[in-house]
């Protein structure tokens, strides 16, 4: 299935098909709340990419289409929307409907640890367990921290970047260092720079293109994070529809799911400072992995949403 299987929610069996709405029927954002949870369960949608179900992306469509913040909805949720703005919502929500397409890619955002990041089908949409992991296990406030002193930390790599939004999250938490953020991908760069450019970091975020390490000659790094693509074969055969909207790349990892991950373990070793280390990103692949490197001390995190998705390896471990 996709990168987040255990993300994927499906709604009830199909039902009857409602009318569809027109404008000057539904009234407020909660009338259109219920009206896009109503359409998304009758066509049976997926649900992957930030959201989990119908109701939250239904008001997550309505929120950003009319420009309110995430937590903004209740507060306005009985408030009147304007003709314009009711078009604006039915042409949304049938758009969700009839072409399967993440929400996301509809109205170009998606937010990670409450920050938002702009997003177009150039890039897979971002739901790495990592941003919670560089707060829970990394920043001056982790009770159990894999790195004692985030300011320490002068170099950090970001491999298959894609929207830059892991090493956006990653110069927040290490505060002095620069970052290289590689992908294979040149339109992944380009979204990669909209938003760095976007959060003003193009001073101490630099954007690379080419094949995992290659362009990096050799540098090394404190830290290397990456959420590569890691789906076997089997799974991009099921991928549901909402997921083929997405680029191919940043999906398939080979027969196994684990082609590029192998890479990564095998050359982190040369890129990294003696007491840096590797975290990575294999979703359901965590017994592929540990069959590949049994002699490995894997340590598997989890987050509130995960368990043993991500691991991290130290550097000396790597050797």
């Amino acid at each position: 299935m996709a990168r987040k299987t255990k993300k994927i929610a499906r709604p009830a069996p199909r039902r009857k098909a409602a009318p569809l709405a027109k404008p000057g029927e539904l009234l407020t954002l909660l009338d259109f709340l219920r009206y896009a949870v109503s359409r998304f369960n009758e066509a049976e949608l997926v649900f992957a990419h930030g959201t989990t179900d119908p109701v939250s992306e239904a008001a997550f469509l309505v929120s950003e289409a009319l420009h309110l913040a995430p937590d903004q909805f209740e507060t306005f949720a009985q408030a009147r929307v304007s003709k314009a703005e009711a078009a604006k919502l039915l042409h949304l929500i049938e758009q969700r409907v009839r072409t399967r397409k993440p929400v996301a890619y509809l109205v170009n955002k998606i937010y990670m640890r409450g920050l938002p990041f702009y997003v177009d089908e150039r890039v897979i949409v971002p739901r790495s367990f990592i941003g919670e992991l560089l707060d829970s296990h990394f920043s001056g406030e982790s009770e159990m921290p894999l790195i004692d002193d985030p300011g320490s930390v002068g170099r950090v790599l970001d491999l298959c970047t894609g929207s830059g939004c892991l090493a956006i999250l990653a110069a927040q938490t290490f505060f002095n260092a620069t970052l290289d953020a590689v992908d294979l991908s040149k339109d992944a760069l380009a979204v990669a720079a909209t938003n760095v450019a976007d959060y003003g970091l193009g001073d101490r975020i630099a954007l690379h293109k080419g094949d995992l390490f290659a362009p990096l000659g050799n540098e090394r790094y404190d830290l290397i994070i990456s959420n590569p693509p890691y789906v076997d074969a089997e799974g991009m055969a099921s991928l549901p529809p909402e997921c083929r909207h997405e680029p191919k790349l940043a999906f398939d990892g080979g027969t196994d799911g684990i082609a590029i991950v192998r890479r990564i373990v095998k050359e982190a070793a040369r890129h990294l400072t003696p007491n840096g280390g590797l975290l990575c990103e294999v979703g359901r692949c965590r017994e592929a992995v540990e069959d590949a490197f049994p002699s490995l001390p894997l340590l598997w995190l989890d987050t509130e949403e995960s368990e043993g998705e991500v691991f991290w390896v130290g550097a000396q471990d790597l050797v």
